[in-house]
């Protein structure tokens, strides 16, 4: 089960948090009842865990992962501004400081720090520049997948031409299954996971079936990472950390461990027979992964 709970990001951008685990005992209508309760079938004084997606994500994606942690910790995913069920604004702010302030108001909105954050991608990212802004919020910090080196122009510019090629609408979720699995230029080989990825970030409407984002806003979100590179912020990470990999990812292993030895207190783990939708790809071997870090923070 998973419920609901609106949190207001800077700006006052609604966005929308979903606890995952059984429903409240109290709480007989189960999933999509917004607002706190602290009736949970976790032990009391349980950690909490915020888990970000990663860019054109959603909460759900880490669905598996959170009904996973959710016997020991208080399991939070959030859906970040122009994603999923979170306020889209038109002419709203999707910088690096809005997507960070966000995830500090949900923590603290929702009680959760001291926190673990875990991060895919874009969402990574973010939890390791609010871990580096906010040490007293944050108690470890996964990433997964997500490089610290600057992508370059010549990267934005082949995203803006990737999303154009998408033959939207598409007619139904099988057809997106297929294009994103099969058909997609950027997919080497079949992966029946890539498209159920994308499927899940897909909405019906009157002419078919078409993304819950604006790929404009995702470039534009995009744009405001892509030119820099993120080491300083890692260096200030001072919680203890773990980079995860998929060996046939984004993130090279030369980089990975060059990114675990700036982090004061890296770690490394990396996925075989996954690509960059780690947690996706290869659920149980992504669980097995990470469980030893979280283990270790449990006695700490």
């Amino acid at each position: 089960m998973a419920r609901r709970i609106d949190v207001t990001g800077t700006g006052g951008v609604r966005l929308a948090a979903w606890e995952f685990g059984d429903p409240p005992k109290t709480d007989p209508a189960g999933s999509d009842q917004a607002g706190p309760d602290p009736a949970r079938d976790v032990p009391d004084g349980s950690p909490g865990v915020l888990l970000l997606h990663g860019l054109m994500g959603r909460a759900s994606h880490w669905a598996s992962t959170a009904r996973w942690l959710s016997g020991r910790y208080r399991a939070v995913a959030l859906d970040q501004r122009g994603h999923g069920r979170s306020d889209k604004p038109p002419q709203g702010s999707f910088t690096r400081d809005a997507y960070v302030d966000d995830a500090e108001a949900a923590l603290e909105q929702l009680g959760l720090a001291p926190v673990v954050l875990i991060g895919h991608a874009m969402g990574a990212l973010t939890a390791w520049q609010l871990a580096a802004k906010r040490p007293d919020l944050v108690r470890g910090l996964i990433i997964c997948d997500m490089r610290a080196s600057a992508l370059g122009a010549a990267s934005q510019r082949e995203w803006d031409q990737w999303f154009k090629s998408w033959p939207l609408p598409f007619a139904t979720l099988a057809d997106v299954r297929k294009w994103f699995g099969e058909d997609d230029p950027w997919v080497e080989r079949p992966n029946p996971a890539r498209g159920e990825f994308y499927a899940e970030v897909m909405a019906e409407s009157p002419d078919g079936w078409r993304p819950v984002f604006d790929p404009e806003q995702m470039l534009r979100s995009r744009e405001t990472w892509v030119y820099d590179a993120h080491w300083e912020e890692l260096a200030q990470v001072r919680c203890p950390a773990l980079v995860v990999r998929g060996l046939d990812g984004e993130l090279g292993r030369a980089e990975a461990q060059e990114m675990v030895r700036v982090l004061p207190r890296g770690q490394y783990a990396e996925v075989a027979d996954a690509g960059h939708l780690v947690h996706y790809d290869q659920p149980e071997a992504w669980r097995a992964a990470i469980e030893p870090f979280l283990d270790a923070l449990s006695t700490d």
